[in-house]
């Protein structure tokens, strides 16, 4: 199983990895929506939080 974990790891990583050097531009945008979309979820909990404490 272990052996299992780190094959998909390292199948991961290249794909990645080939994914910038393929289409960097592309890259660039999926690391956007994935930082905006990390941004939305810690504002949403921080939203929560004040509102919780009122």
């Amino acid at each position: 199983m272990a052996t299992a974990k780190k094959v998909a790891l390292y199948l991961v990583v290249i794909f990645v990895l080939w994914t910038i050097i393929a289409t960097p531009k592309r890259a660039a945008g999926l690391v956007q929506i994935g930082f905006e979309g990390i941004s939305s979820a810690a504002q949403s909990v921080g939203e929560f939080m004040t509102q919780l404490v009122s």
